[in-house]
């Protein structure tokens, strides 16, 4: 039941009953519709504030400052974020495509260096197992280095995987056809050639794949570090814009041509602009040039002695088939055409000549292009002794490594001139992507300070006008 207060009045007059209380708070009722008015009083007090001219100026100075100190966060993190990019790709992303190389190339000889070593039973037999086994070692500490980098990327920990499984399996074989050869056993070219299957089916295009991926890598940093920052671009561009049409709306409204602050900060805005400007297209210019006439050609360079090395390889098996060897023999022509084409100064050989013109490495790349053609011519004679029943002359001539006449000599030629066209190429991106980061040195936090020199200098220039209206 409710009940009601009875207040009394004068004699032979009923009193009114007192109201009851609702049960809800005045207080919060109208604290809950002061934030809901909030935002409109808000909108409202600008507004007012932008019917005056000091109102006006005020906003203007607050809107300036706010946006001059955007633009130099923004620009600091970005030309920053820039900087370091370009550093990681000659302390990271370079030297770990460099390794995944190394992982391809060291297996590659390696299987052409087994090969050769049954072949050559006499002095050089320990030279060529020396050789085989530092290929071995520099292959599984360059695997070692590449896989440090392969976790946040699927593909190339499955690479990396096949790589560590398969290449004791090769290791084994070649030991096998090794022990096989020693005792006389003819049964030692058959391991051998089922350890080099292994190496080209499976070992080799997963060390392919691993290189492919860490150069994929360096090409995607290589073009975000040559691309235009378009968040400093456009905030430092519209800064300027809104400082220029500060200063001619003030020169409308007080007839006063100059202003201290504002120009200052102009200035400094103008000043970040032009250096950005020049700083990052000298930048660009030489990250796109030590791409296009170092990486690059290092790439091409890389797969045209891959290709030499397996070239080799097949070569070699070839003879040890002993009349056997005709799909060695077509797997090789087809690599001598892919490395220099049918008329010996085109394919991947040509390919580099065009690309290196006029660079350091032109020189090693004529040179590898006739390495190639003697190669190819002494290899004619080696199969025309061989196909003429002159089996131990063209072994002799196959595996000759103190005569210039030999196969192997005209190949060690060409693997070393390749070899010095791949460094002369990473020295070329080296330098100039050095020199590319070199650009930047004190532009992110130079431009920080000229942000905030515009930020002080617009308030303070403002300010003044100001000061007139009190």
């Amino acid at each position: 039941m409710t009940s009601t207060v009875t207040r009394h009045g004068p004699a032979g007059q009923q009193a009114e009953p007192e109201p009851e209380p609702t049960g809800e708070p005045r207080a919060g009722r109208s604290g809950f519709a002061w934030l809901v008015k909030l935002p409109g009083a808000a909108v409202e007090g600008l507004r007012r504030s932008a019917a005056t001219t000091p109102g006006r100026l005020t906003l203007i100075s607050a809107g300036l400052a706010v946006l001059a100190l955007l633009v130099g966060v923004v620009a600091t993190a970005e030309l920053g974020g820039r900087k370091s990019t370009i550093d990681g790709l000659v302390d990271h992303r370079e030297p770990l495509a460099a390794a995944a190389q190394e992982v391809y190339r060291s297996l590659s000889d390696a299987d052409a260096t087994a090969a050769s070593t049954l072949l050559n039973t006499g002095n050089e037999e320990g030279a060529l197992q020396e050789r085989y086994d530092v290929d071995i070692a520099r292959a599984g500490a360059a695997l070692a280095k590449a896989a440090g980098d392969s976790a946040g990327n699927p593909e190339a920990v499955t690479q990396v995987d096949v790589l560590s499984r398969q290449l004791p399996v090769y290791t084994g074989l070649v030991e096998t056809a090794r022990t096989n050869n020693r005792q006389g056993n003819p049964i030692g070219a058959a391991y051998l050639a089922e350890a080099s299957e292994l190496m080209r089916s499976e070992i080799l295009p997963a060390a392919h794949s691993l290189y492919q991926i860490d150069a994929d890598r360096l090409v995607e940093e290589q073009d975000d570090a040559a691309s235009v920052p378009w968040a400093t671009a456009l905030l430092s561009l519209g800064l300027l814009g809104a400082l220029i049409a500060t200063q001619i709306y003030l020169k409308r409204r007080t007839n006063r041509v100059f202003n201290v602050g504002l120009a200052v900060a102009t200035a400094a805005v103008g000043l970040a602009v032009l250096w950005t400007a020049v700083a990052v297209t000298v930048q660009s210019v030489l990250v796109s040039s030590g791409e296009s006439d170092g990486s690059e050609q290092a790439d091409v360079l890389v797969r045209a002695r891959i290709v030499a090395l397996q070239a080799r390889a097949d070569e070699t098996l070839t003879l040890l088939a002993r009349g056997s060897g005709t799909a060695h023999e077509e797997e090789y022509r087809k690599l001598i055409s892919e490395l220099s084409g049918s008329d010996g100064e085109s394919g991947l050989l040509g390919k580099a000549k065009e690309g290196t013109e006029g660079l350091p490495s032109a020189e090693h790349v004529d040179a590898a292009i006739r390495s190639a053609s003697a190669w190819s011519e002494v290899h004619t004679q080696v199969r025309n002794l061989d196909n003429g029943g002159r089996y131990e002359e063209a072994v002799d001539l196959a595996i000759e490594t103190k005569e210039d006449r030999g196969a192997t000599a005209a190949f060690t030629r060409l693997d070393d001139d390749l070899a010095k066209g791949i460094t002369e190429s990473r020295k070329v991106f080296l330098d100039d992507t050095t020199n590319a980061s070199a650009t930047l040195t004190l532009l992110a936090p130079g431009f920080g300070v000229l942000a905030l020199v515009a930020m002080f200098g617009t308030i303070l220039g403002i300010r003044e006008r100001l000061r007139e209206y009190r």
